[in-house]
């Protein structure tokens, strides 16, 4: 329920302060539009007014005060209109003649898209929409009636939480409380109490009449050990239709079933029988959908129960018919002794009735196939699709017109082709063929005395019953087995195209990380640059390969990202914004947006900033190396370092920075400045005639390492003592002097080359005034 506030109350808002008055001075508030929209939203004029209403109130408080919205969801809610339909109206080309006040056009278009679901759901359910405005060349259209509406449905939406991913029960909120509101537009008596949520608590989505609380048992149905008949219907009846035309064909002690298949036609007459059984397991699925879901059958649906009924009838009527007209068919071939003309007139007859059987699966079998068939018919609310919808399953608002493509469906296809075909040669050749002989040989078995109870007369064929009982349990679950093995290949094989797993070191991420730079650019060119340089069919071929190298990883990459170059600024600004969404998104931290972010190019450094996590220990094992490798020439150590890129450009990066920040932290016209410049001038003559290790000893690089942290760290605290700079300062100077040239300069040489201060105050420290 909103809270009252005094109209001048500092309240805080997102982006424009509504509390103010339209003549202040915030940037948001100049724009005419947005004007034009806060001007709408205030527009209250004759309304029926309700309890605790305040003059300063809007439209949104009026809703929120018959409706019982909370007051933060309305504050929300009423920024988001007006942002909406301020944007909207600035999009307008030509502008409105009156760009003071709202468009007509943009508060049609806007109500349009956000209740375009709510338009397709009435129109699914068949019921009239509970928005009622005037038509749309009307004299007068009622701009507030339509504002309502739209407020009313993001104010529900607002407050709707998870309810969100339910779309059809936003829908049906706003259709009731939409009608409340058409009762209070024509100051009548509305009927908001509890009713709401009590819907909410015992569930509406199986209907869209009133609620009653008889629904709370609409939401159960029995479970028992027949669901796993009921749930893969399918599978089983292949499996039982399989293995009856297994054995039938097996019976004739052939190798090669499509040899009696082929040749045979008291087989191929035996055969027919399968539609015995088909028919006999719709019966009994039937059966078992009447006794597991009765308690869903109420008034309100008694479609389905009528659907259920009617569904058992029409197996059990298959099942006489197939029993009749095959009877009629074999009668009259014993008649003739032979297939006769006649017999074969009433073998057709069955086929033809075969054929409409299965008139059902075949429909289901091209709508598979078509996939773009059947979410044209699902998104149609038209009264033939629904007919010929309604026998297979019932309808559903959600997920209409998702069916997966042609091309998956295709995938689906060939896998479970080659697992069924599999799984049936196996179960034919090494379960039930090797079964006939000694089957047969059971049977024919005379005067055999079983010691079993007298239930069992025929003790012959309860003893072929107990022979086949393991087979067959093997033959129902083996499919598993064949769809492990399958899945396991096929989820391998997409696993390896796909390249999952195959980083699992940080070292292998480094790796890859070069060809992801080289790939983005490659891939993501402009494109006029794909027109200019792609266009021949050596061009297409030289790309195909280089594609292909990225893509598994072979060779180096094409070529090294430096900091200068426009490619490195490109793939920068793409991976900064993937960063950045992955922080919007809240899957990582600040701290973790600095380690993976790529540094904005600066301090004039010369190779591409890669993201921390790349240069972690690198600077570190660059140093040991060098210590190591102290007497070897310059060019060795440096081709070691070379060897792995992210080490070669932390050691660059790292010498840019140290070079700009200590120049920026002394102060330019000092003479410690010049001394700093010096050092790092002789340093880079000495990198340029490739005598760095004949100058400078890299045993001192790992103490100079840790006198630079030392600075850092002081650097990078709030309150900055300057004396503890200057100490640092002071050491790092004295260790560069001192320990880290081989010859060993004394002060007079020192000031000939620029590395000590000329005229040394006494008393007074090198770089005490020089921050």
């Amino acid at each position: 329920m909103p809270t009252n506030h005094r109209h001048n109350e500092l309240q805080p808002y997102n982006i424009i302060p509504l509390n103010n008055d339209l003549n202040s001075d915030h940037p948001s508030l100049r724009f005419p539009e947005v004007r034009a929209a806060i001007s709408a939203i205030r527009t209250v004029g004759d309304l029926r007014r309700p309890p605790r209403w305040q003059p300063h109130m809007d439209l949104l408080d009026w809703l929120a005060l018959f409706f019982g919205f909370q007051n933060d969801n309305v504050r929300n809610q009423r920024e988001h209109l007006l942002l909406h339909l301020a944007n909207s109206q600035m999009r307008l080309n030509p502008l409105p003649d009156n760009i003071d006040s709202l468009d007509s056009t943009v508060l049609r278009s806007f109500r349009k898209n956000l209740l375009k679901n709510y338009t397709k759901w009435c129109s699914y359910l068949a019921v009239k929409p509970s928005v009622w405005l005037s038509g749309r060349h009307s004299s007068k259209p009622d701009h507030r009636r339509e504002l309502l509406y739209v407020a009313l449905y993001l104010l529900i939406w607002g407050e709707s939480a998870n309810l969100r991913f339910v779309p059809e029960c936003i829908c049906y909120i706003f259709h009731h409380m939409a009608i409340d509101l058409n009762k209070l537009l024509q100051n009548q008596p509305y009927g908001y109490d509890d009713e709401l949520p009590f819907c909410l608590e015992k569930g509406f989505l199986d209907s869209f009449l009133r609620c009653k609380p008889r629904w709370e048992n609409r939401l159960f149905e029995q479970r028992s050990f027949w669901n796993l008949f009921r749930s893969f219907d399918r599978l089983w009846v292949m499996l039982i239709l399989f293995l009856q035309a297994a054995v039938i064909v097996g019976w004739k002690d052939r190798n090669y079933p499509w040899h009696v298949v082929m040749k045979d036609r008291d087989v191929q007459v035996r055969l027919l029988t399968l539609f015995f059984t088909w028919s006999g397991l719709r019966f009994f699925q039937s059966v078992l959908d009447i006794v597991m879901q009765w308690r869903l059958v109420s008034r309100e649906t008694k479609m389905l129960g009528f659907r259920m009924v009617l569904k058992t009838i029409v197996a059990a009527a298959w099942i006489v018919v197939f029993s009749y007209f095959y009877a009629k068919t074999l009668s009259r071939r014993n008649r003739d002794h032979e297939w006769s003309v006649e017999a074969n007139k009433r073998l057709m007859l069955f086929l033809a009735i075969c054929f409409a059987f299965v008139i059902p699966e075949l429909l289901a079998l091209a709508l598979f196939i078509l996939p773009w068939v059947r979410n044209f018919m699902e998104n149609r609310n038209w009264m033939l699709f629904y007919m010929l919808s309604w026998w297979f399953q019932g309808s559903i608002y959600v997920g209409r017109g998702l069916s997966q493509g042609l091309v998956d469906n295709v995938k689906y296809t060939l896998f479970w082709a080659v697992v069924l075909a599999s799984k049936f040669s196996f179960s034919y050749f090494l379960q039930i063929l090797p079964m006939m002989a000694p089957s047969r040989a059971v049977l024919d078995l005379k005067d055999v005395d079983y010691h079993w109870h007298e239930f069992f007369k025929n003790g012959n064929v309860f003893a072929l019953g107990i022979l086949w009982i393991p087979v067959v349990l093997i033959y129902l679950m083996d499919i598993q087995i064949w769809y492990s093995i399958y899945s396991s290949l096929v989820g391998a094989t997409v696993g390896l195209f796909a390249h999952l797993g195959e980083i699992r070191s940080m070292q292998q991420l480094k790796l890859r990380f070069q060809f992801f730079a080289t790939a983005v650019l490659f891939n993501l060119m402009p494109e006029e640059q794909l027109l200019n340089a792609r266009g021949t069919l050596g061009s297409k071929l030289r790309d195909a390969v280089r594609r292909f190298k990225l893509r598994y990883g072979l060779g180096k990459p094409f070529k090294k990202l430096e900091s200068n170059l426009v490619e490195a600024k490109k793939f920068a600004m793409l991976w900064n914004e993937i960063i950045l969404s992955f922080r919007e998104e809240d899957i990582i931290s600040d701290k973790e947006v600095e380690l993976l972010e790529l540094p904005n190019n600066a301090w004039n450094v010369r190779v591409i900033r890669w993201p921390c996590f790349l240069l972690c220990n690198e600077l570190l094992l660059a140093l040991s190396q060098a210590k190591e490798l102290a007497d070897s020439p310059d060019r060795r150590i440096w081709r070691k370092i070379c060897k792995y890129e992210f080490r070669r450009c932390a050691v660059v990066e790292a010498y840019d920075c140290i070079r700009y920040l200590l120049r920026e932290i002394i102060k330019p016209d000092s003479e410690e400045h010049s001394i700093v410049t010096a050092l790092f001038q002789e340093i880079d003559h000495s990198l340029e005639i490739g005598k760095f290790t004949k100058v400078f000893k890299t045993t001192a690089l790992p103490q100079i390492h840790s006198k630079l942290i030392n600075l850092i760290e002081l650097l990078n605290k709030g309150k900055q003592d300057t004396i503890q700079l200057v100490n640092a300062l002071q050491a790092l100077y004295e260790i560069s002097i001192r320990d880290f040239f081989k010859e060993k300069r004394n002060n007079e040489q020192l000031k000939e080359d620029g590395l000590a201060p000329q005229n040394p105050s006494s008393g007074v420290l090198i770089f005490e005034n020089a921050i």
